[in-house]
């Protein structure tokens, strides 16, 4: 494929080598290799269900490990608008037509943690005051009010900073990472810096908040259904965000012990918040207990290469609920190129033989816990550790022309498919994740 200057000069403003962009189109024609799935994890075989005295034992392995000063952190993924939350809402400026689910929005609205704002608007004018005048059609997932207080309403960003005084606290000091969308930077550092005293004097804590965004060097060229790169009506080429798994450079440059990594709409009200403080801690010490018998052996003057290889590398506790329907990726095992098991994550379109999938009785809800310094405290160089044979290619459109997409390996699909990986079971209470803004009404987000 030959590029022409304008072409380069493109490639280089994203930062984006002629290698990189060359072996991106190759991905297109070749696509991406099967998976060697052996079977779903289960509690039979790759899935820990702790009984409650092991539970026990692991809130209190991470409750010693919290004193010791190490640094915690807490990664959130909080990128992108939110408006696939009211594509509902949309459609009914457009159409009027009042659906089932429109009117249980309009029936409920003063429910809503955002309802007071609503006041004494009705039918469309209460939806467009929301979308455009409110501007929760544009903003993010992360500064919508989501749950109703005494003292005011609050955001899944200020709920995540609650959830990490209550478990993720070392030294008085609790470190949060938001990675955001740069349009949208600004608008999360007022919005922390607005509750930031109130929250710290409240929890007893001091608040670390960082923030960063996707680089432009992850993403990645769309092409035509032959492969050939698209461009757009101005002849350019196009570029697209590479998915959440290009999220693995920020993880990367995080200084941390331990990472927490969840979703932005996977939040609780205060009620609720004890079952799931309770198994963030029992991960957490299941990750700490496993990783001091790792770094025992790694010690051991007696270990073979082949165990040291195999041992000395990210650890990632995840968090599985019970298959209730939720979509989702779910706990596998794989068999890798050299012919060892892996336990891994997998998304539904990694999985070929969808009888896998009616197989398994577990789903991933995004609840890691991560190891990422090896046994003499070093960081891992977790892009190492990314398995490039696991992206995929999806089906978009621009301007009406077809096109293909390439997503890079998922952050907790492929790139961590390289990590040791522990599968814990917790309860469906711990997920409850927040896909329209009905959602908002289940009894969980009251």
């Amino acid at each position: 494929m030959n590029f022409s200057e304008q072409d380069l000069a493109q490639l280089e403003q994203h930062g984006i080598s002629l290698n990189k962009a060359q072996e991106q189109l190759q991905n297109f024609v070749n696509g991406f290799p099967d998976l060697n799935i052996v079977a779903p994890a289960s509690t039979k075989k790759g899935i820990i269900n702790p009984s409650k005295a092991e539970q026990e034992t692991y809130v209190k392995a991470w409750q010693s490990y919290l004193q010791e000063g190490h640094k915690i952190v807490k990664f959130v993924p909080a990128s992108g608008a939110a408006s696939r939350m009211f594509k509902d809402l949309f459609a009914y400026l457009e159409t009027g037509e009042e659906t089932p689910f429109i009117q249980e929005f309009l029936s409920n609205k003063d429910r809503f943690a955002f309802g007071n704002q609503l006041e004494g608007k009705d039918g469309q004018d209460a939806v467009r005051f929301l979308l455009e005048d409110m501007n929760y059609g544009q903003l993010p997932k992360g500064l919508l009010l989501f749950h109703k207080y005494r003292d005011g309403a609050r955001t899944p960003a200020l709920e995540h900073m609650v959830e990490g005084a209550m478990y993720a606290a070392s030294n008085g000091v609790v470190n949060i990472h938001f990675t955001v969308s740069h349009e949208h930077l600004p608008l999360f550092r007022k919005h922390i810096a607005d509750h930031l005293q109130a929250l710290e004097k409240k929890y007893n804590v001091r608040f670390d908040i960082s923030f960063s965004e996707q680089s432009p060097a992850t993403d990645t060229l769309a092409a035509n259904p032959d492969g050939t790169p698209f461009r757009t009506k101005e002849g350019k080429l196009l570029f697209r965000p590479g998915g959440h798994g290009a999220l693995i450079e920020n993880l990367n440059a995080i200084d941390a012990d331990v990472v927490f990594v969840k979703n932005i709409d996977n939040v609780v009200p205060d009620r609720l918040k004890k079952d799931m403080v309770h198994y963030k801690q029992v991960l957490a010490g299941v990750l700490v207990t496993e990783q001091k018998k790792v770094f025992e052996r790694l010690q051991d003057p007696s270990i073979t290469e082949e165990e040291r290889l195999r041992l000395n590398r990210p650890i990632r506790v995840c968090g599985v609920v019970k298959n209730t329907g939720e979509p989702g990726g779910g706990p596998f095992i794989v068999r890798d190129e050299d012919g060892t098991e892996s336990y891994q994550i997998l998304e539904s379109s990694q999985i070929k033989d969808k009888s896998l999938m009616e197989k398994a009785t577990h789903f991933n809800p995004v609840d890691l816990v991560c190891a990422v310094k090896d046994y003499e405290g070093k960081p891992f160089d977790l892009p190492k550790y990314v398995d490039p044979k696991t992206g995929f290619i999806s089906s978009k459109s621009k301007d009406g022309k077809e096109l293909k997409a390439l997503e890079l390996p998922g952050l907790w699909n492929g790139a961590m498919a390289k990590w040791n990986t522990i599968f814990v079971q917790v309860p469906i209470s711990t997920f409850n994740p927040v896909k329209t803004v009905n959602d908002l009404l289940r009894d969980q987000h009251q």
